[in-house]
């Protein structure tokens, strides 16, 4: 027998020999729920992110609101572009400390798999119809363990699941991979709402509070750089996450900004409640009917609540899916004869 190593051995040698001692090992993992056996080419993290990158959810996100519903222009960001700067953002910070960029880069493409069609409006509608308690972070982790594949999940690992459902809230994760995804989604989604904003005549780049901008920068890339570089520094050497006290408070001023100039700015969110009614009468529709769902939510009424099937079904739905479902269910069709105009 040849003693030669695997491609994956190599690449756990590799981890060994380079990564910081604050770093997880791939090899380390405790593995999956379903055991499968090991890629010769790649690591598990790096089987996760390509499960992820394959899936249907996954694809889902480029239809799925971030913050502005139904953008004219092309230039704004989707849940998908979100998703994809998160991970840029992510990978950068793990490079630079020495951990372990495969885990990273899996869970930030994962971590927003359960958000539900027309952003945080749709999140709020789950919780009035379905559970107080909905969360888009724990629906993420339902999608990839139990609606993805027809009821197979996507089998991912431990700690990229782990990251998944703790990367927002007060919540940490159990690995600096995974506590990274936190800090990359909040450093992503303040800097590109602001440019979002900014393009759509919400907010001028002068209202940015001077206070923020003297310490943070003046353009949307300098603010990135600032976060980012603050996050690296802050945690060289050290065994935790962490980013520099000033402009952590900077950040979350700026965060704060944002929801009181942005996130509750009646322009931003005119539409939203035509989308509340939408989904509210979708709910109700599919709970009153449930056979009307597609044959995966409704057999899952065997193992599952009603309720718990119809949230299932209309949080996987994109903006647009949910948009035509809803006139296909409640806007009458003009009738005509054939042939005529």
């Amino acid at each position: 027998m040849s003693d030669k190593k695997c491609v994956r051995e190599l690449f756990y040698e590799r981890e060994r020999m380079t990564l910081s001692p604050y770093a997880f090992l791939c090899e380390n993992t405790r593995g999956r729920e379903k055991p499968i056996p090991p890629c010769i080419n790649r690591t598990e993290f790096q089987r996760d992110r390509d499960r992820i990158v394959h899936s249907k959810s996954f694809r889902r996100l480029m239809h799925k609101t971030q913050v502005f519903m139904f953008p004219a222009g092309e230039h704004y960001r989707t849940r998908l572009t979100h998703t994809l700067e998160v991970s840029q953002i992510a990978r950068i910070i793990a490079r630079a400390l020495m951990l372990n960029e495969d885990l990273c880069e899996a869970s930030a493409l994962g971590h927003d798999l359960g958000h539900t069609p027309f952003g945080h409006c749709g999140e709020e509608v789950m919780r009035d119809c379905f559970d107080p308690s909905f969360s888009h972070y724990q629906q993420s982790i339902r999608v990839v363990e139990k609606l993805e594949n027809d009821g197979e999940g996507l089998n991912l690992t431990w700690e990229v699941r782990d990251a998944i459902v703790n990367h927002t809230g007060d919540h940490l994760a159990s690995t600096n991979e995974g506590v990274i995804i936190k800090y990359a989604d909040r450093i992503a989604y303040i800097n590109h709402d602001i440019d979002d904003a900014c393009r759509a005549g919400i907010l001028k780049r002068e209202d940015i509070p001077e206070k923020f901008i003297r310490i943070l920068g003046k353009s949307h890339s300098a603010r990135i750089n600032t976060m980012v570089n603050s996050v690296i520094e802050a945690s060289r050497n050290s065994p935790t996450i962490q980013i520099e006290p000033e402009i952590g408070e900077a950040m979350m001023g700026l965060r704060t900004f944002l929801f009181d100039r942005v996130y509750h700015n009646p322009s931003a969110k005119k539409e939203e409640v035509k989308a509340r009614t939408m989904l509210e009468s979708l709910f109700e529709y599919f709970v009153k009917y449930p056979e009307k769902m597609p044959e995966f939510y409704y057999k899952m009424q065997e193992t599952e609540p009603l309720k718990r099937c119809v949230c299932d079904y209309i949080s996987g739905m994109t903006d647009r899916y949910a948009i035509e479902m809803y006139k296909d269910l409640f806007i009458p069709q003009v009738w005509q004869l054939p042939g005529e105009l």
